[in-house]
C-alpha cells in the first residue's frame, strides 16, 4: 500500500510538470523524516552520494561523450553513405537507409534520442524531398532509432545492470540477436509501406559504390569492433571500454578525418554534460527512495504477494511486461530502471527469472515507451525534425511498433533469443 501510495505521489508531481529527479527527491526526503524524524536528513547526503558514485555508471557519461565526438567528427555522414550505397536500390531505399544507419550508430552512442536527433536531421528532410509523406519519414526515423537501446552499448542496459546487480558486458551480448532481429522486422514494414505509397527507388546497386563509401566509413566499422570486442573479451570493462570509446573518437576526429575542431569539441562536451546531469541526478534521488523502500521492506511485501497470486513465472513476466508498457508511456526509460528495478527484483529473483533475460525485457519495454505518447521522447524529437503532428506520425508509427511489440514477445518467451549468446559465451 505504502509504495503505490509513494509512487502515486510521484507520477502527480511528474504530471503537474516537476522534473522527475526533484520528485522522487521531494517524496523520498518526506517519506523518511515521517517515518523517522528529522534526525534522518544528515544521511540524505550520503545516500545521494553513494548512489550516484557506482563505477560501472561511469560508463554513462563517457559513450554519451563518444557519441556527441563521433557525430561532430563527419561519422553519421559517412554511415549514411554506405547504408544507402546497401540499400537505395530498394523501392522506399531512403527508409531502409534510415534503418541500416541506425543499426549501426547504435553501436557508438547507446542513445535512442542521440540516434534520432544526429541521423533524423539528414535523413528525414531527405526522405520527405524525395516525396516520402512526413508521417512515414518521421516514424521510420524514430522507431529506427530505438534500436540504439536494444543493440550494445546501451545506456539503459548500463543503468538496469547497476540497479540489479547483474553483467553489464551479458546484458550487451544478450541485445545483439534481439536487436538485429527488429531491424530486419522493421525493414519489412518499411517495403510494405513503400510499395503502399509507391517511393521510388534511389539509385542502382553498384558494388563500386559499395565499396568506396565502405573504405571512407571503415573507422565508423572499426571503432565498435575494437571497443565492443575488448569488452565482449574479457580485455576491458564496460567502463574502462567507454573511456576508449572517448579516446577513439577524439583519434578519428582530430586525426583521421580531421573534421572535429574546438568549437564542435566543446560542444559535444557541453552536451554530454548536460545528459550526464540528468541521468546522475535521476541515480542520485532514486537512491533515497530504494533505501526507504528496503527499510520498510515494500520489495518484499511485493514479492510475497506476486507468488500468492500466481507461481507461474511466464504469467509474473506478463504482468511485469503490462507495467513497464504502462510505465514507459509516462516515464523516460532511465526514470522507469531507476525507479522500479530495485523494487521487483526481489519478485524477479524469487521466481527464478534470469536477471539478463528479465533486463532485456525491460529495455525492449521502455524502447516501446519512447514511441508511445504522451512522454514519446524518440518520437517527439522526429514529429519535431519532420514538423509533422504526433498524432499523424503515431497512425503510421503502429505498424513499426507492432515489430517491436513482435520482438518484445519473442525475447520473453523464446529466451533462447536473447540469452543464446550469453549462454554460449560466459556459461
Amino acid at each position: 500500500m505504502i509504495m503505490l501510495l509513494l509512487f502515486g505521489v510521484v507520477l502527480i508531481l511528474v504530471v503537474i510538470n516537476v522534473p522527475i529527479a526533484v520528485a522522487l527527491g521531494i517524496v523520498a526526503v518526506s517519506a523518511m523524516v515521517w517515518s523517522h524524524g528529522l534526525a534522518t536528513l544528515p544521511n540524505v547526503a550520503l545516500v545521494t552520494f553513494n548512489g550516484a558514485t557506482n563505477f560501472p555508471l561511469l560508463a554513462i557519461p563517457l559513450f554519451i561523450l563518444a557519441g556527441a565526438i563521433m557525430n561532430a567528427s563527419g561519422i553519421s555522414q559517412r554511415l549514411i553513405a554506405f547504408a544507402s550505397s546497401l540499400f537505395g536500390w530498394i523501392r522506399g531505399g531512403l527508409a531502409h537507409v534510415s534503418i541500416g544507419s541506425s543499426l549501426f550508430f547504435a553501436e557508438i552512442s547507446g542513445s535512442a534520442v542521440a540516434d534520432v536527433a544526429a541521423l533524423g536531421s539528414i535523413l528525414i528532410p531527405g526522405m520527405k524531398a524525395k516525396g516520402y509523406p512526413a508521417p512515414m519519414a518521421a516514424a521510420t526515423m524514430s522507431s529506427a532509432s530505438t534500436l540504439a537501446i536494444i543493440i550494445p552499448p546501451s545506456i539503459p542496459m548500463i543503468l538496469y545492470a547497476v540497479m540489479a546487480e547483474t553483467s553489464v558486458v551479458q546484458m550487451f551480448v544478450a541485445g545483439i540477436v534481439p536487436g538485429a532481429l527488429g531491424g530486419l522486422g522493421l525493414m519489412g514494414v518499411a517495403t510494405f509501406l513503400a510499395r503502399r505509397y509507391n517511393l521510388p527507388r534511389e539509385e542502382a546497386f553498384s558494388i563500386k559504390r559499395v565499396s568506396k563509401t565502405a573504405r571512407e566509413a571503415l573507422w565508423a566499422f572499426v571503432l565498435p569492433i575494437i571497443i565492443l570486442g575488448g569488452i565482449f573479451g574479457g580485455l576491458v570493462t564496460a567502463t574502462e571500454g567507454a573511456a576508449l570509446a572517448v579516446v577513439a573518437a577524439l583519434f578519428v576526429g582530430l586525426v583521421v578525418y580531421r573534421e572535429l575542431n574546438f568549437r564542435q569539441l566543446k560542444k559535444a562536451i557541453l552536451e554530454g554534460g548536460v545528459q550526464t546531469a540528468i541521468v546522475m541526478l535521476l541515480v542520485a534521488t532514486s537512491a533515497l527512495l530504494g533505501t526507504y523502500l528496503s527499510e520498510v521492506q515494500a520489495p518484499q511485501a511485493l514479492a510475497h504477494a506476486v507468488s500468492e497470486f500466481t507461481s507461474n513465472k511466464w504469467v509474473v513476466l506478463a504482468l511485469l511486461n503490462v507495467l513497464f508498457l504502462f510505465l514507459g508511456m509516462f516515464l523516460h526509460s532511465a526514470a522507469a530502471i531507476i525507479l522500479v528495478i530495485p523494487v521487483v527484483m526481489p519478485l524477479v529473483r524469487q521466481m527464478g527469472i534470469d536477471p539478463i533475460h528479465f533486463g532485456l525485457i525491460v529495455t525492449i519495454n521502455l524502447g516501446i515507451g519512447q514511441q508511445t505518447p504522451p512522454v514519446a521522447s524518440v518520437l517527439m524529437v522526429a514529429c519535431s525534425i519532420a514538423k509533422s503532428s504526433v498524432w499523424e506520425v503515431t497512425k503510421v508509427n503502429i505498424w513499426y511498433i507492432g515489430i517491436l511489440v513482435a520482438t518484445l514477445l519473442m525475447v520473453t518467451y523464446v529466451p533462447i533469443t536473447g540469452l543464446g549468446l550469453v549462454d554460449l559465451f560466459y556459461r
